[in-house]
């Protein structure tokens, strides 16, 4: 072969070479750029799967946000409750309905969800927990007076108050004063009624509670509330009895129950009518040792012995701009009934399918009061009635006039009848 195709196959080889490398090089960085862009991409796609949940949740929270609707509930429910338990219900409540907001009412938002005492008034309501009224009663003031047992008639109660008020037990000056409570000294007076306006509850208790522990029973199935006469009669003179001997603590008509209630938890009263929800109070301040429950003393005539439940309430303010909303809350909370019962340790304790609580079975003080409670008929009340703060303001309005003047126990009943009948339904 000559050399000119020698020298021509060696340059093609050359060029060739050449053409090959600059290919190679060149497909060597197409593909360092391919692993670059898949590298980006997968450090994208691993990034949108990281902050996807972010997003998604900011924009649903937004969302939410935007269309969340305010309910304002009473500070009344904290006052009940307590502010950590009150703050979990709110909390279960709000993560099963992520649309509402329940907040607590302010001055300047009135609340959509009222709780409601006995004596209050509400279109729509639900009983969340119950109570009943029984005698409670200092037991060393009656031990000091000589008795070893509560009273179970009238009579022994007159006669344990009179005990008490024409006794003295000494000084004043003990260890239970200086800790406020519990204390029994000279100026105990044996009973007291506290009859103020401004107490809702102060007729149900202090006077009708009386009635009803005689088998009294003012609705009898009638679509209007009568008097049974002897019943009743028999009742105001017992109390114009206690009246006029001085029996009664001072200021009848212008002190509370719930004054009352300190007052006895101070050894100043030894016999009151209260409610199953002052327990736990009285326990704290007085010690279990220190009173006793048992049933309202009855005329000792026979008849059923009664009792009504007060009870409270949650309600729907009318003028709430969600009423559906607010609905949907009050069934949340009566589901909660048998939690609020252990909580308050209430006695019966859920308005509808009474089951007593571990706390009742196992405690003495409530399962005392558990047992008075299934002894005893229910009657209805007027909580609730059309009409009902107009009856018990006749009732109370013709009692002072009877204290005060000569009018006689029948003509007391018949003028609140009278009234009675006149009021509209």
């Amino acid at each position: 072969m000559s050399l000119l195709k020698k020298a021509s196959i060696i340059n093609m080889y050359t060029k060739n070479t050449k053409k090959s490398r600059h290919f190679n090089r060149r497909t060597e960085t197409s593909r360092a750029r391919l692993v670059d862009r898949k590298d980006i991409f997968l450090v994208l796609a691993i990034f949108i799967l990281i902050a996807a949940p972010f997003f998604i949740n900011l924009f649903f929270n937004m969302y939410t946000a935007a269309n969340q609707i305010n309910l304002y509930i009473s500070a009344h429910f904290e006052e009940l409750f307590g502010k950590e338990m009150t703050e979990n219900l709110l909390q279960e409540y709000m993560e099963q309905n992520p649309d509402v907001r329940i907040r607590m009412e302010n001055n300047t938002a009135e609340p959509d969800i009222l709780l409601l005492k006995e004596g209050h008034s509400c279109d729509l309501a639900i009983p969340l927990i119950s109570f009943m009224d029984l005698l409670f009663y200092n037991i060393d003031i009656l031990s000091a007076a000589g008795f070893d047992r509560p009273p179970g008639t009238r009579n022994e109660f007159l006669a344990y108050v009179r005990a008490v008020s024409n006794s003295d037990f000494g000084d004043n000056d003990n260890e239970n004063e200086e800790n406020g409570a519990g204390a029994v000294g000279a100026g105990a007076v044996g009973t007291a009624l506290s009859l103020s306006r401004d107490d809702p509850r102060a007729i149900p208790r202090d006077i009708f509670s009386w009635i009803w522990a005689a088998a009294g029973n003012f609705w009898s199935g009638e679509e209007t509330p009568s008097l049974n006469a002897a019943i009743v009669t028999n009742t105001i003179t017992f109390f114009r009895t206690l009246y006029n001997e001085g029996l009664l603590a001072p200021d009848i008509f212008e002190t509370t129950g719930e004054q009352r209630l300190e007052q006895f938890a101070q050894g100043k009263i030894a016999m009151m009518i209260t409610s199953t929800q002052a327990i736990p109070y009285l326990r704290e301040r007085m010690g279990d040792n220190a009173f006793g429950i048992t049933t309202i003393p009855d005329p000792g005539t026979g008849g059923i012995y009664s009792i009504y439940l007060s009870s409270i309430y949650a309600g729907i303010n009318p003028n709430t701009t969600y009423p559906e909303k607010a609905l949907n809350f009050l069934e949340f909370l009566a589901g909660k009934s048998s939690l609020f019962n252990t909580e308050l340790k209430a006695v019966p304790g859920a308005a509808f399918n009474i089951i007593p609580g571990d706390y009742v079975i196992d405690d003495p003080f409530y399962s005392k009061a558990w047992d008075i409670f299934e002894y005893a008929q229910i009657v209805e009340g007027f909580s609730g009635k059309s009409g009902a703060q107009k009856y018990e303001a006749a009732f109370l309005e013709e009692l002072l006039i009877f204290f005060e003047t000569n009018r006689t126990a029948q003509q007391t009943v018949t003028a609140i009848q009278q009234r009675w009948d006149n009021i509209e339904q």
